[in-house]
């Protein structure tokens, strides 16, 4: 017997109203019903008065629309959308220092290269590279980093937009 849920991992984009308390209202939401969040993003959008969550959690079906019902009965929550199920433009913003003595510099700033990362900073026994792409691309760079040694680094969390092609041409008012 098979007792293993179905756990998807998903991507939902928030619109709520960019005012204070809103973070700790949802925040406070995913955490008075023990759901998970594995990333979390806020930025404003192109209208001052909305801002834009993006929330990477997981669970099986049933869990993940509990999530989304609940968000909806947050008075702020604007719109919720699982960008899981369309087509997406996602990224995650990666500064990594890596513990890099001169004679590695070029080998590493060579590796960076093959990710489109550059190297932002150099110290004397450091170098720090920034890059950006898909979390499986970050994921595969922090692996093959970790045997020169990390010395620290700072994620963004994954950010995301549906595709252009996936924009209903509908009012803004909807």
């Amino acid at each position: 017997m098979n007792e293993h849920k179905n756990i998807h991992k998903s991507v939902l984009g928030i619109l709520v109203q960019n005012q204070p308390g809103v973070l700790s209202h949802v925040a406070g939401m995913f955490a008075a019903r023990g759901f998970n969040i594995d990333s979390l993003v806020v930025g404003r959008t192109e209208d001052p008065t909305i801002s834009r969550m993006v929330i990477v959690t997981s669970g099986d079906q049933a869990t993940l629309e509990q999530i989304r019902k609940q968000l909806g009965k947050i008075v702020t929550v604007v719109k919720v959308r699982n960008y899981s199920e369309e087509e997406c433009v996602e990224r995650d913003l990666l500064l990594i220092q890596i513990h890099c003595p001169s004679e590695k510099r070029t080998e590493l700033s060579q590796l960076a290269g093959v990710f489109r990362g550059t190297v932002v900073d150099v110290g004397p026994r450091s170098v720090t590279v920034q890059l950006t792409g898909p979390e499986k691309k970050i994921e595969a760079f922090i692996d093959l980093a970790r045997p020169y040694g990390i010395l620290q680094m700072a994620r963004t969390g994954v950010i995301a937009i549906p595709r252009a092609q996936q924009i209903k041409e509908t009012s803004v008012s909807e």
